[in-house]
């Protein structure tokens, strides 16, 4: 029978191979059955559907431990066991008897890095196993000595369910029968000192309770019924830097608010946010980091729960109903993907088996200065399979159209926000961190692969080269890049009284210099509106009238400009106050015309954009674009002309960024014909003043900008006006 050492270290959940002692284990013509069950009188061996006892175990230690010899021809269909606590009783399988339920495959791809799908192997899965139906739980604890899972199932009880350890791989893994949907769990780790960690929720948990709670919850995510085959089928086309893409980024959590300015779930922003969307002439929503965090003010960009949508607004099904009803609506989604670092929360991953498994040991390389988080330790392959892993997880699990990953310069760099003496070199002195950028190279790969038609997105602040070059060509592998200094140099402009724009007109042309050298989305985003920038509303000069009619040649300049849109929620109706996540955006604004005609012309242009292939074909291509007059800097004044493939219906744009009207100001055009004043921001429609070219205007054979055709045209003030072509 059992030992006195051996007691003594499955009790305090200490046992290194806890199979070899609890369960059944044959022994001669009897069978030995083992349990430890904490705080049970006594406990009963049940036919297997527990209908009758077919024996007793005797109580070996008082904490729980029980043990008996049964005739095996009495097991031999299996068993179940009845707990006795007082007057309550419990009927439990026994845990002990299953055998290994992760196969060796997964364990040997887990350990060598190359598992492309390691969340169908680590976490907690609903599964039939030897006969039964239950949860396996596995993680990943290399440096553990012990590990156990507790949850609502068990008390919490750390020491009842100790893991089975898979050898070198640093796996451990358990299959507890009876554990359904909704079960909340976590896992209990002993360092390799001895020492009980604080309990950790599971790095690969699909789901998670709702803050401040922090465990992990199961989820079943095979039940969900897609109706979106139509629209994976078809959105390549949608994806590629030849089509229309305009993004209206969105904090779920802020968007609107419901009574008790509560959250609104997932399927009431189905409800409200995708008609809206719709209503605006968007193509796609990125939606800010909705990952598991534990604090609210990160927006979602400190993520402890990789792999679970946010409990705040419901269940991964919610989740995936939403993104369902988007594509239904012709709509894409795309995540802020946060795969730069990590909250320090001690139920997350740092230091999670006792030692720095998920991030650098030196803080040189593992803590970040700007956040007070944590980095990942790219050089590590379990770490980047985890990662990489977890962005095929949104892609195919949740249907998601692309990715946009956050803070990239961050990664990319070893000296990112550090100064002298606060970083480390790589082995060849320079500040290029390969590790990262071999994690992003794969990452693409894999994303690129794992469905048709999906995207990247890369935050990246920097000249880094080659962005949205493919991976076999030297590049990173995004499909596409956020154009910073194209949004930083032209708000700064923007910024100024129109009596200095003339000593800043090169931002708003120097972007041109590098539009084409990566595939470009313009970004006037969350960042743009936060930590005291105020909103683009107020970042314009002048009075109350001039700052609106600003912004609305603003825009039309933005989406006439080479790029795709990214417009971040609130600024489409021009929202006064800086944003606040803790609260609704100023709906309410949208009853003052000032504010609803700013609304009407971002809805104007999108769907003037999505009608032009001038506008978005050759978004990428230098042909597409071509200067009439980016030099008339004492007036203000830019004019351009946008391409199509054919080049055939181009689009003649001119701003006026000066609040002076320029009357029988000629341009030049490089076709005889009408051209249609298809855009004027200072129409009286939007609130301006109504300066105008009647719609239209013919050409005339009056030389100008080098062309033998040319408009003489009324230039409004503030204004941008967008001309199409027709005869």
């Amino acid at each position: 029978m059992i030992n006195d050492f051996d007691k003594d270290r499955i009790i305090t959940g200490k046992h290194d191979d806890p199979f070899s002692v609890l369960g059944c284990h044959k022994i001669g013509r009897a069978t030995v059955i083992r349990t430890f069950a904490p705080n049970a009188d006594r406990i009963e061996i049940l036919t297997p559907k527990g209908r009758k006892a077919v024996a007793s175990l005797n109580q070996i230690h008082g904490a729980g431990l029980f043990e008996g010899k049964v005739p095996a021809g009495r097991i031999k269909a299996g068993y179940r066991l009845k707990a006795h606590y007082g007057d309550t009783n419990h009927i439990y399988e026994d845990p002990y008897r299953y055998g290994p339920a992760l196969g060796e495959l997964d364990i040997h791809l887990l350990a060598s890095g190359d598992h492309d799908h390691a969340y169908r192997a680590l976490g907690a899965h609903l599964i039939h196993h030897q006969g039964a139906y239950g949860t396996r739980f596995a993680v990943w604890a290399p440096s553990a000595k012990f590990v156990s899972v507790c949850g609502d199932f068990n008390h919490w009880n750390t020491l009842q369910y100790a893991m089975r350890s898979r050898g070198s791989s640093g796996i451990w893994e358990i299959f507890i029968p009876g554990i359904q949907e909704g079960a909340h769990y976590k896992f209990s780790l002993w360092d390799a000192q001895g020492n009980q960690l604080p309990l950790k929720a599971d790095p690969f948990g699909f789901g998670g309770q709702m803050r401040p709670d922090t465990a992990s919850v199961v989820r079943d995510l095979t039940c969900y019924s897609w109706q979106d085959e139509a629209w994976i089928d078809n959105r390549f086309n949608r994806h590629t830097r030849e089509a229309p893409i305009s993004i209206y980024e969105v904090h779920l959590g802020s968007w609107q608010r419901g009574e008790d300015n509560r959250f609104l779930t997932y399927r009431e922003l189905a409800d409200r946010l995708i008609p809206y969307a719709q209503e605006m002439g968007f193509t796609h929503l990125e939606l800010l980091p909705i990952t598991e965090h534990p604090f609210d003010g990160s927006w979602g960009y400190q993520p402890i729960g990789l792999y679970a949508p946010t409990r705040r607004f419901g269940t991964p099904d919610d989740f995936k109903y939403f993104v369902d009803q988007c594509h239904s609506a012709g709509l894409g989604v795309i995540l802020d993907w946060v795969p730069g670092h990590f909250p320090s929360d001690d139920h997350g991953l740092a230091n999670f088996d006792g030692t720095h498994l998920y991030e650098h040991a030196d803080p040189k390389k593992g803590f970040h200065p700007d956040w007070n988080t944590m980095i990942f330790n790219f050089g590590r392959k379990e770490v980047v399979n985890y990662l990489v892993s977890n962005a095929r997880f949104w892609l195919e699990e949740y249907h998601l159209d692309g990715l946009r990953v956050d803070a990239v310069a961050s990664m990319l760099y070893l000296d990112y926000s550090r100064k002298d003496g606060e970083w480390i070199p790589n082995s060849s002195g320079g500040n290029q961190n390969w590790e990262a950028v071999n994690m992003l190279r794969r990452m693409n790969e894999q994303a690129y692969s794992a469905m048709g038609g999906v995207f990247t997105v890369a935050e990246e602040s920097t000249a880094w080269p080659g962005v949205s070059t493919p991976t076999d060509a030297g590049g990173l592998g995004f499909g596409f890049k956020w154009n910073m200094g194209w949004m930083n140099d032209s708000l700064e402009y923007m910024s100024e009284d129109p009596i200095n724009r003339k000593h800043h007109h090169h931002k708003m042309t120097f972007g041109i210099d590098y539009a084409f050298s990566e595939n470009y989305v313009l970004p006037l985003s969350h960042d743009e509106v936060v930590h005291g920038k105020g909103s683009i509303l107020n970042r314009m000069p002048g009075d109350r009238w001039q700052k609106f009619a600003n912004l609305r040649a603003y825009y039309a300049f933005m989406w006439t400009h080479p790029g795709k849109k990214l417009l971040f929620m609130g600024s489409e109706f021009a929202q006064e106050k800086e944003w606040q996540a803790d609260h609704s955006l100023d709906w309410h604004l949208l009853e003052n015309n000032n504010h609803s005609n700013i609304k009407n012309l971002v809805g104007d242009l999108n769907r003037l954009y999505r009608a032009s292939p001038a506008l978005y074909e050759k978004d990428c291509m230098a042909d597409g674009f071509e200067w009439i007059d980016g030099g008339a800097t004492n007036d203000n004044v830019l004019v351009f002309l946008r391409w199509d493939h054919a080049f055939k219906a181009p689009v003649l744009v001119v701003c006026n960024f000066s609040p002076a009207v320029r009357n029988g100001y000629r341009v030049g055009v490089p076709f005889a014909g009408f051209w249609e004043e298809t855009v004027n921001t200072d129409s009286e429609y939007y609130g301006g003043s109504g300066v105008g070219n009647f719609g239209g205007l013919k050409s005339d054979a009056a030389h100008s900008h080098g062309k033998d055709q040319s408009l003489q045209l009324s230039l409004p003030p503030l204004a941008t006006l967008i001309f199409s072509f027709k005869s």
